[in-house]
């Protein structure tokens, strides 16, 4: 079914935010796979466009690692390889324990209980996607009270990138007890005041998800 930008509905997005943020939903939930073409004239009548904010959401989702833009050869999904995943976790690790450190002397309690919220709703739910969404409102409520805008838009293109590949494989994987206990363990070292120690937990907790995936996509 086709979606129609409305600016009516939220005039603060362009067309070509909304056809970014509607492509990179397929691309995230697999239903657009890796590798397949994604036509500028589909996708312009489909959101009755014109190519100019087409192209510019291609370009943008390319920037993201999302989209694979190829001079005379069209757009296509990016592929899913473990050299990827390694980039995007490696660098989320990097500025998810920046912003956490920026974000310490900010914290409040309601930011604490929300990751605390988040750590309960991703163990209650039954559904993959569920807890992949729990797992992202972690990460935020201890990053995003930082204060630094473009650092937390950084972040979220990648949690973006990071939650199609753990959608793609998770269920394959036994990894969601470790990474709640690893949760827990990070909210614990921050209540205590032991931020360095909580940013190292972060430091070791994304990658070594990011090496749980490459293991299962070698295999």
């Amino acid at each position: 079914m086709s979606v129609i930008p409305s600016q009516e509905q939220d005039p603060s997005k362009s067309v070509a935010d909304v056809i970014v943020d509607v492509l990179a939903r397929r691309v995230v939930l697999g239903e657009l796979q890796p590798g397949r073409k994604v036509g500028q004239d589909l996708i312009a009548a489909e959101f009755r466009a014109s190519h100019v904010p087409v192209r510019e959401a291609f370009r943008r989702l390319g920037a993201r690692g999302l989209l694979v833009i190829e001079p005379r050869r069209g757009v296509r999904v990016a592929p899913m390889n473990p050299s990827a995943i390694r980039e995007v976790t490696e660098m989320r690790a990097a500025l998810e324990v920046l912003a956490l450190q920026h974000t310490a002397p900010r914290l409040a309690s309601a930011d604490l209980d929300a990751a605390r919220l988040a750590i309960a709703d991703g163990e209650a739910g039954c559904e993959l996607i569920v807890w992949e969404g729990a797992n992202r409102h972690f990460h935020r409520a201890i990053t995003a009270p930082c204060g630094m805008p473009r650092l937390m838009v950084a972040i979220h293109d990648l949690q973006r990138s990071s939650a199609r590949f753990l959608l793609a494989t998770w269920r394959d994987l036994d990894w969601q007890p470790r990474s709640d206990a690893e949760h827990r363990a990070i909210i614990e070292n921050i209540e205590s005041d032991n931020i360095e120690h909580a940013s190292a937990l972060l430091r070791t907790h994304i990658p070594a998800a990011g090496r749980a995936l490459m293991d299962h996509l070698d295999k």
